[in-house]
């Protein structure tokens, strides 16, 4: 039996209390995980500094080349994991048969993972505006104007608690290690896999064992990182966006609410981005923040939702081997029945018609014994007041609202990716300064096209370093 211990900077230790991870199909016991407490972390946290001061010990362009290097060994070696060992092969079938997620989206998320490891030094080029290295390593330094500079971190280490439901969240942290920042990683409970197998291959690659822990554990686990970690990103639902809204030392990755919006100029073309819609609809089973979850348009708005469902609404449940498979189980008891009801309740208001129902074969919801699927679905709103409008979920699921345009940006609400599809020059301006957009596209993108040289969400240099002001004096002249 497959048995991963705790993680202690670096160090294995095992623990009496234990989790097995379980093939959500069959209920085979893939792994026994062992389990942190938040008495662990609190001890543990008190060597933090540890992780730093290895880190800055190896100048940062050899930790990009490190980075490198993991990121070849993450994508195709055999590497050891707690008592054994795992292929990337293994990786995917396991981490499938634990989330959910086909094993070819399972692939598709290590080959994000490896583009970011192998470009991590133009991806700090950018996310630090061209900022010398060296100046996050000196705490100080001069920039090429000329102009001293000084960036002092926040804290020695990154603190993440992590969900279990999208692999690909994890390019998110690979940059703090080639910053010189160590990392205390909570994994989902599901998913265990890309963490350790992401630190296994920093390890190999030559970056210090003492710069990275992993504590598995249950809630108390999340709240002892956050609390006893100086900066922690996490991810959770509209009850933890709000829970930590405001709070400087916490950065919270909820609902994207991503969006495609048409101007009234491009509308009556809406037929030419039919693709890039279904697409930002359909792919990675809709489990991402940038999958559309609403497409807003002043005319036409019925018939873009029919076009789309007839597109996605037969989709239906494959096995998890097989290559087309384009929906993700629910792995946990009562999810998706629970988010199913809750789609049921919104079509009953006026004016939502449920358009994906006459194209499927079949009930929204699909039970089997140990999981249960949701079949895509298209709404069509006649009015953006109705809540159902601005709702998400963690399957290909998207609303169809019909909105003027003069109107739009005052009800659309917070939006993580809104691809606009217009070229009115004051629609693009009202765009570019409506501050409750993160990522902008302004022309035909699909939601799900990141670029890896701008920030996802929130730039993570200026989250776990602050720039201040600095003179250094010159030496006394002799």
């Amino acid at each position: 039996m497959l048995e991963i211990p705790v993680l202690r900077w670096g160090k294995s230790y095992e623990s009496i209390e234990k989790q097995e991870v379980v093939h959500f199909e069959s209920g085979e016991t893939l792994a026994r995980v062992h389990q942190a407490n938040g008495g662990l972390i609190q001890m543990d946290m008190r060597h933090c500094w540890r992780a730093r001061n290895a880190l800055r010990e190896i100048p940062i362009r050899k930790l990009i080349d490190m980075a490198a290097k993991a990121g070849d060994l993450y994508l195709n070696a055999k590497l050891p994991l707690g008592n054994g060992t795992q292929t990337p092969e293994e990786f995917c079938t396991m981490q499938s048969a634990t989330t959910g997620l086909p094993e070819h989206m399972c692939a598709n998320n290590m080959k994000k993972n490896f583009f970011v490891l192998s470009h991590m030094e133009q991806i700090l080029d950018a996310l630090t505006r061209g900022l010398p290295l060296e100046i996050l390593t000196n705490g100080y330094g001069t920039e090429s104007r000329g102009i001293m500079l000084s960036y002092q971190a926040n804290s020695p280490v990154l603190g993440m608690v992590l969900p279990s439901n999208s692999p690909g969240v994890h390019t998110l942290w690979m940059p703090v290690i080639p910053m010189q920042i160590g990392l205390v990683l909570k994994p989902g409970p599901q998913e265990p896999w890309t963490p350790y197998r992401m630190a296994e291959a920093f390890f190999q690659a030559g970056v210090p064992r003492e710069a990275i822990s992993i504590y598995p554990g249950g809630p108390d686990v999340g709240a002892a990182v956050i609390s006893h970690c100086e900066r922690t990103m996490i991810f959770g639902g509209l009850p933890t966006v709000e829970r930590y809204h405001g709070n400087p030392r916490v950065q919270v990755h909820g609902p994207g609410f991503s969006k495609f919006i048409f101007g009234d100029d491009e509308v009556d073309n809406w037929e030419k981005y039919l693709d890039l819609m279904v697409d930002s609809v359909l792919i990675n089973s809709g489990r991402s923040c940038i999958s559309c979850s609403g497409i807003w348009a002043s005319r036409h708005g019925r018939e873009i939702a029919d076009a789309i469902a007839r597109r996605i609404g037969p989709v239906a449940p494959l096995p998890m081997k097989d290559p087309t498979a384009a929906l993700a189980a629910f792995t946990v008891p009562g999810q998706a029945d629970a988010i199913s009801a809750e789609i049921d309740e919104g079509v009953k208001l006026p004016g939502v018609t449920e358009v994906t129902e006459k194209y499927r074969n079949g009930p929204r919801l699909v039970k089997r014994e140990r999981c249960d699927y949701l079949r895509p679905t298209v709404l069509h709103c006649t009015s953006s007041e109705h809540a159902i409008s601005k709702a998400e979920y963690m399957f290909p699921f998207v609303t169809v609202v019909d909105c003027p345009q003069n109107k739009m940006l005052a009800s659309m609400g917070q939006t993580l990716v809104c691809s606009a599809i217009t070229k009115d020059p004051q629609l693009s301006r009202a765009l570019l300064d409506a501050p409750f957009i993160d990522r902008l596209n302004i022309g035909p993108v699909k939601t799900i096209a990141l670029n890896w040289l701008q920030p996802h969400e929130g730039n993570i240099v200026d989250f776990l370093f602050r720039a201040r002001a600095f003179q250094n004096s010159p030496p006394p002249a002799h």
